[in-house]
């Protein structure tokens, strides 16, 4: 039997995550995005939107099924991640921003729960900004 040329759709994992193989770039964090459905898929959109309007040399990657943000050489700064009913926007050194970020008690991260509706985008192009300004975790 011929193979089919339609690519098949990822596996959605706990609260709607896409399962998106390991990988560097663009293009797999905008698989990650175009797989979610609904608001996820606007939140995740605009979220990604956002975060390359306050940094534009991001590197961009997936990682654990999660789109992640950093600085090459520098680290990560910023990744999110879906649950049922809401997005987890974590800050790996969101101890560091200002306003600090309400989410989590982690020695370094912070993070903030984004729900169905409209963003804070004043607020979370300053977070990026101080984010990417800062050495983050690990290795981008």
């Amino acid at each position: 039997m011929p193979a089919s040329s339609t690519p098949s759709k990822p596996k959605l994992l706990a609260g709607g995550n896409p399962q998106i193989a390991k990988a560097d770039g663009d293009a797999p964090v905008q698989e990650y995005i175009s797989a979610l459905s609904g608001w996820k898929r606007d939140v995740a959109h605009d979220l990604d939107r956002l975060i390359s309007r306050a940094v534009p040399r991001v590197h961009k990657a997936v990682r654990w099924n999660s789109p992640m943000y950093g600085i090459k050489g520098q680290g990560w700064f910023a990744g999110f991640h879906f649950f049922t009913n809401y997005a987890k926007l974590t800050f790996f050194k969101g101890a560091s921003l200002q306003p600090i970020p309400p989410g989590g008690i982690a020695k370094d991260a912070r993070w903030i729960d984004i729900r169905e509706g409209p963003l804070d985008d004043a607020l979370l192009i300053e977070w990026i900004k101080q984010a990417a300004a800062i050495p983050g975790w690990g290795k981008s």
